[in-house]
């Protein structure tokens, strides 16, 4: 196996060993972008640039120097701020505008060591999860090029899954980072909400967005989440015998695709067969609490939220200007409605987030009162939908609502703002499947150890075909 196809883990030793030179690495990984460039991943890849830092990682390393990630290549969603880069947010009116400082999660990659390899397709303005986005082109999916890799972190995904580079960081509101994870066959995490700062990153609404890492390994996301959040809590080893892991069967095991449950059940048989002790968990009130608060809090907190982010960012945009820009059929429609006016009342939106608490409070008892660590469950119901189907495609033999679909378990814990981890588990078709773990809020560390233990029990995920 080539270097670049290893982890970000395995490459840095590789590195700090001296058995490798960022400098020879970056060709490699330019060689391969260049070869897939018909997957779309990138809306802005700087290899000049990428040159330039990798040459000035081997040197610092050279003169003694480590660092957790230097000389190792990160690519960043278009809504994440990067001086010298583009940050589109996926929409006309910004797309293509430099930005003028970097994102505080930024700052802790360069801190850290990284190079910024450029900028990677998305949803327009996040708000949607096909990736099907008007302005700069769909992505596709690495696995099956005529699919969607998910979103609104499409890119981040794919670049990850076909090994352009070995990890990316996206945002999640209601699911944007776990969603291309799994559709994609990689590993991702949505850390709890306030977490990772938000400075410097196109918002949706404060109240759910986050940032949050992919790669091809729970180590490397740990090791990302360190850099990302500043948290330098050691990781514990967590065994997996007597292990208690909640499995929330509906709605969250209901309605999903042969595939899915297929391989979904036979993890857990894995888990249970290593010593995991796996507890039914009724949650009935979720879906519901779930699907009432979020899109209010989505309508209210957008018109709020991206109108102080475009006058903080000083760009010369506008919210009017910004939605005359929007050319996705599925998300002009959406904000169009914001223009004439609050679309939520401050009552509703009041009524909202007190639904709100007590949809964390429902999550709080679960994990207190059956003692468990995480719940289990399919990251999506259905395999990755066909590129163009926006609105609905067939699922079970029947029409289903796109969004709603892929986001319906995801979102629950989105809404709840606790943190949230996918994990590849296989192929089912050539098409890759995710296993989730949502842990109790602040549970971050935690969740990524038992992450580590659930992953080294199941089997590996195979790699995706190779562009070079």
């Amino acid at each position: 196996m080539k270097l670049i196809d290893c982890t970000v883990t395995e490459i840095g030793a590789a590195l700090d060993a001296g058995q490798a030179r960022s400098v020879d690495l970056v060709e490699q990984w330019i060689a391969r972008t260049t070869a897939a460039a018909t997957l779309n991943c990138y809306t802005a890849f700087d290899a000049a640039g990428l040159r330039r830092q990798a040459a000035a990682a081997d040197a610092r390393r050279a003169s003694g120097q480590r660092l957790p990630l230097l000389g190792i290549p990160v690519a960043l969603k278009d809504n994440i701020e990067s001086v010298g880069l583009p940050c589109g947010d996926g929409t006309g009116a910004l797309h293509g505008q430099l930005a003028t400082r970097d994102a505080v999660v930024v700052q802790r990659l360069r801190a850290a060591g990284a190079l910024i390899a450029g900028k990677l397709g998305m949803h327009e303005l996040a708000l949607g999860i096909t990736n099907h986005n008007a302005v700069t082109g769909a992505v596709r999916n690495p696995w099956d090029h005529a699919r969607i890799p998910g979103g609104s972190s499409g890119g981040s995904g794919a670049a990850v899954a076909a090994r352009l580079v070995p990890a990316s960081i996206g945002t999640d509101t209601g699911g944007s980072v776990r969603i291309p994870a799994a559709l994609c066959g990689v590993a991702g995490l949505r850390p709890t909400v306030g977490r990772v700062s938000r400075s410097g990153v196109a918002p949706i609404a404060l109240t759910r967005d986050t940032p949050g890492p992919l790669a091809r390994s729970v180590a490397d996301l740990a090791l990302l989440d360190t850099v990302l959040s500043g948290e330098e809590m050691p990781m514990s080893t967590v065994a997996l015998r007597g292990l208690r892991l909640g499995v929330p069967h509906s709605p969250f095991w209901d309605d999903l695709d042969a595939g899915v449950a297929r391989l979904a059940n036979a993890a857990l048989q894995t888990l249970r067969a290593a010593g995991v002790d796996l507890v039914d968990v009724k949650l009935p009130e979720v879906a519901p609490w779930s699907e009432e608060i979020g899109f209010v809090i989505v309508q209210h907190e957008f018109l709020r939220d991206m109108r102080s982010y475009l006058a903080e960012r000083a760009c010369g945009v506008d919210f009017p200007q910004l939605v005359a820009g929007i050319a996705s059929a599925d998300v002009r429609p959406l904000v169009q409605a914001l223009l004439q006016g609050p679309a939520v009342s401050e009552t509703a939106y009041a009524q909202a987030l007190q639904t709100r608490r007590q949809l964390q409070d429902s999550y709080a008892r679960a994990f207190a009162e059956h003692d468990i660590g995480a719940l289990v469950f399919p990251t999506t119901p259905s395999r990755a939908a066909r590129i163009g189907e926006d609105q609905s495609f067939i699922h079970n033999h029947r029409p289903c609502p796109t969004f709603a679909t892929f986001i319906r378990n995801t979102d629950p814990g989105s809404n709840a703002g606790i943190p949230g981890l996918s994990l590849p588990i296989g192929l089912a078709d050539g098409l890759p499947v995710g296993l989730a773990l949502d842990g109790p809020a602040g549970s971050d560390r935690r969740l990524l150890a038992l992450g580590m233990a659930v992953e080294a029990a199941l089997p590996p995920m195979p790699l995706c075909p190779s562009w070079n």
